[in-house]
């Protein structure tokens, strides 16, 4: 039986639900990347998701004013997640939303990485293979199990780009840690998506400005309003409250889920299904996850 009163198994659960949710935005986001600009999207996204968890602020633990001290913390995890956002759609333009989503798995053992050189947490041997093992698999699928394209090195631009908000991402984790004093989650939450959505708007207010809404698709509406709840304002607070209570490495671990989930909701939108040899790659992430989870 699982104890729900543990804030370790809750922050499992959180990052399992995670995990899910970050899925459909790669399933969304290629079918609406090339129809808006990355930053007026992801701008517009920020301030809709600060609504939502400032009215949940408001209701619950309220801003204190320890709170308010040293701003910039936000705007550093702000701008970070800004980054990884920004580049996902726009690799979403060129990238296959699985392929992406493989990119996205590499986020763990970059994370490893950053959570020992900032809190010197440490990877154990076994921790340390599951990585590598995930990191294989996720190759596998990036180049969509062509052995001559790895031997050839052929990734596509599209998944290059992401790469960078990759890395952004798995150095968001560890710093949660190390700049949060004591804010509850949701406080944290609301500030980071407050920064974000200021630097976004300084960085896209040309985009904001000549994009011409009348003329939007319904998919970018659709794409826009779950992104703003389920991809930002709930996995924003979930990742926050288990980065809280879970090593660095294990709570990106969940990202290696990510592939199987977008493949059920590729399906679930009509789209391919993937070959054998992908398949085979995520079988090897998933691998993975249970021997990073496993006590």
């Amino acid at each position: 039986m699982l104890d729900l009163q543990s804030p370790t198994v809750r922050g499992h659960l959180a990052m399992l639900l995670f995990s899910a949710l970050v899925a459909g935005s790669f399933a969304l986001g290629a079918r609406a990347a090339n129809h808006i600009e990355p930053a007026a999207l992801n701008a517009v996204r920020f301030f809709l998701a600060s609504v939502i968890i400032g009215t949940l602020v408001f209701l619950g633990p309220k801003v204190k004013r320890r709170d308010l001290s040293a701003p910039w913390r936000y705007f550093i995890l702000g701008g970070l997640f800004a980054i990884y956002f920004v580049t996902m759609f726009e690799g979403l333009k060129t990238a296959a939303p699985i392929s992406a989503s493989a990119v996205f798995t590499l986020t763990p053992i970059l994370s490893a990485g950053f959570g020992w050189l900032l809190l010197r947490q440490l990877t154990t041997p076994r921790m340390a293979a599951a990585l590598t093992l995930a990191a294989g698999g996720a190759v596998w699928v990036i180049f969509r199990g062509n052995l001559s394209a790895i031997m050839a090195f052929e990734i596509g631009k599209g998944e290059m780009i992401f790469f960078v908000g990759v890395i952004a991402h798995a150095l968001y984790t560890p710093l949660i840690k190390l700049l949060n004093r004591g804010e509850s989650p949701l406080v944290f939450t609301f500030g980071m998506m407050v920064a974000g959505g200021i630097l976004l708007s300084l960085y896209g207010a040309k985009s904001l400005i000549e994009t011409d809404v009348s003329s939007l698709p319904i998919i970018v509406w659709i794409t826009l309003g779950y992104v703003t709840v389920f991809a930002s304002a709930a996995s924003f607070f979930l990742l926050q409250y288990a980065a809280l209570h879970l090593k660095a490495a294990k709570v990106m671990a969940y990202t290696y889920l990510v592939p199987a989930w977008v493949i059920s909701w590729e399906v679930a939108l009509g789209g391919p299904m993937v070959s054998a040899s992908v398949v085979a790659g995520i079988a090897m992430v998933i691998v993975a996850l249970l021997m990073l989870l496993a006590d």
